[in-house]
């Protein structure tokens, strides 16, 4: 099988030209945005959250017949379009549930005890405490926002650290609910009582700006919200205004909404038809960035040595066992 794959690594190159040894691979350095790229006899596209997949691209590959993504999340896909060109999507089912949700307490800590500003401080050689008091953890509401199994790891560090967890999901785990000790309650309730929010949602039609005016409207002045699953579930002009008048005390984000344009901003800029919301919400973005209350880090909460080791892995299995006619991890 002839495979176009977009690679963040030399070492990813080199372990995925061995353990894929038999197909033909075109390795492509970044994402397919970066550089120009030849569809021509490609029978699959593997790539990562930063690779926009649509009737294109697609379109741009005749041979295509299987996508593989190298994340949980497959928003990026348009998936849609995929079964009706009678296109395969494969993906990683689980790989960092623990990975993700310590990361999502490394962005609450880093709010919760001002580390930023402890760390800026005594870099500029002052070890004066002054204004750096933080806030406990223990005996807090972290409301979760979805309980699979990275919203699970999250509750289970909660309650490790003394907190009171309540979470809203659709589905609910009652077993889980009842062995670990918290409860499912309706989504305003969720918001209401929470004094920290963490997010572990997919973005799509029935999520998108879950957190938007309305709902931020609901919640605890003084809030913290963590955000380590999509950009797309705040809205982030509601975010913006929350954090001006003190309904939102916080932010950590490890996404964005288009996160992709915030370092490059000459490819929204200067396309031939700038979108105007994603502009709006560019300049957003760069007032986060800016802001002393929020810490943003580069959709960086997956990268970890093992997280990454099981995410090459399992889309080795997604490759060699498609090719074999018994695939894997498929989407239904």
């Amino acid at each position: 099988m002839k495979i176009l794959y977009t690679y963040r690594t030399e070492a990813e190159k080199v372990e995925m030209s061995t353990k894929l040894a038999g197909h033909e691979i075109v390795f492509h350095e970044g994402c397919l945005l970066d550089g120009e790229w030849s569809g021509e006899g490609i029978e699959c596209l593997c790539v990562f959250v930063n690779s926009q997949i649509g009737s294109a691209e697609m379109e741009k590959c005749p041979s295509l017949k299987l996508i593989v993504t190298r994340s949980t999340g497959f928003d990026h896909i348009d998936v849609p379009s995929a079964k009706a060109k009678g296109i395969s999507v494969a993906y990683v089912p689980v790989y960092g549930e623990n990975t993700v949700a310590e990361f999502a307490f490394a962005l609450l800590l880093t709010l919760s005890r001002k580390m930023r500003d402890s760390i800026e401080r005594t870099k500029s050689g002052s070890f004066s405490p002054e204004g750096l008091e933080g806030f406990d953890l223990k005996g807090k509401t972290m409301g979760v926002i979805g309980t699979g199994s990275i919203g699970k790891n999250v509750i289970q560090i909660a309650k490790g650290f003394g907190m009171h967890v309540i979470a809203f999901d659709l589905h609910h785990d009652d077993a889980f609910a009842s062995t670990t000790g918290f409860s499912y309650l309706p989504l305003e309730t969720v918001l209401a009582q929470s004094d920290v929010i963490s997010l572990h949602l997919p973005d799509n039609e029935h999520t998108h700006h879950i957190i938007n005016a309305e709902k931020i409207a609901m919640m605890k002045r003084g809030v913290y919200i963590i955000n380590t699953a999509r950009g797309g579930l705040i809205d982030t002009e509601a975010l913006v205004m929350a954090l001006k008048d003190g309904t939102v005390g916080g932010a950590g984000l490890d996404v964005l909404s288009e996160e992709g344009y915030v370092n490059d901003e000459i490819k929204l800029i200067g396309s031939s038809h700038p979108n105007e919301e994603a502009m709006k919400t560019l300049l957003l973005n760069h007032y986060l960035l800016e802001h002393p209350a929020v810490v943003i880090t580069p959709h960086t909460a997956f990268n970890t040595k093992e997280a990454i080791q099981r995410i090459l892995d399992v889309t080795v299995e997604n490759i060699v066992s498609f090719s074999s006619g018994t695939p894997k991890n498929l989407l239904s």
